[in-house]
């Protein structure tokens, strides 16, 4: 009894070779983002008013949490305090700085000096229980939103002076919505739109 065996076709050989190798991309690069989205960066999704008009509702986010140990002047950072949902606000002074606030006419010091805040929504009016002048701690950042008005931030002591340690890492590009997408630093049109004020973490998200 004899068999037969197929007629050699180069070409369904080829079309295998192509498909497998597709997998194999396909899986590694599901691999690579696995532990890029686990342990280099987060995505986060804004929740809130409070950072507008820099960032808005429902924006995503893509999030340094790796080699990132200072935070700046100026980052927009995401902090999680105990018993608190995270929020995303905006470093005003590190630690040695004082600031101060006057509230009268909307303006905020920092030693001593009037800052230049083109992103915020509107000057800061509102005051916590906070008591000004504040000088920042060392090994801590204060923080508030850009919508200076409708933001939970260091002007209250229920967030305060941020230890360093409570940082999750620095918001460094927007990818939704697709018409927004980019950094969030220096718009080159001079169109700053603000950041929200808590976000949900979305680390494989």
């Amino acid at each position: 009894m004899g068999i037969k065996i197929p007629d050699y076709d180069p070409s369904a050989f080829s079309l295998g070779r192509e498909l497998l190798e597709w997998v194999e991309s396909i899986t590694f690069a599901g691999v690579v983002a696995f532990f890029l989205f686990t342990f280099v960066v987060q995505l986060v999704t804004v929740e809130g008013h409070s950072m507008e008009p820099t960032l808005v509702e429902h924006d995503r986010l893509v999030i340094q949490t790796i080699n990132y140990e200072q935070p700046e002047l100026g980052d927009i950072v995401v902090v999680k305090l105990p018993d608190s949902r995270p929020l995303i606000k905006r470093v005003i002074a590190v630690g040695g700085q004082t600031i101060d606030i006057d509230f009268e006419n909307g303006i905020v010091y920092r030693d001593g000096e009037v800052l230049d805040e083109p992103y915020i929504m509107e000057p800061t009016y509102r005051n916590k229980d906070m008591v000004f002048p504040a000088q920042v701690p060392e090994g801590c950042i204060f923080v508030m939103g850009d919508n200076r008005n409708h933001s939970a931030d260091s002007r209250d002591t229920t967030v305060g002076m941020v230890p360093i340690e409570r940082v999750v890492g620095k918001a460094i590009l927007r990818f939704m919505p697709l018409e927004s997408f980019g950094g969030l630093y220096g718009n080159p049109d001079g169109e700053e739109r603000a950041s929200g004020i808590a976000v949900e973490l979305n680390p494989a998200a």
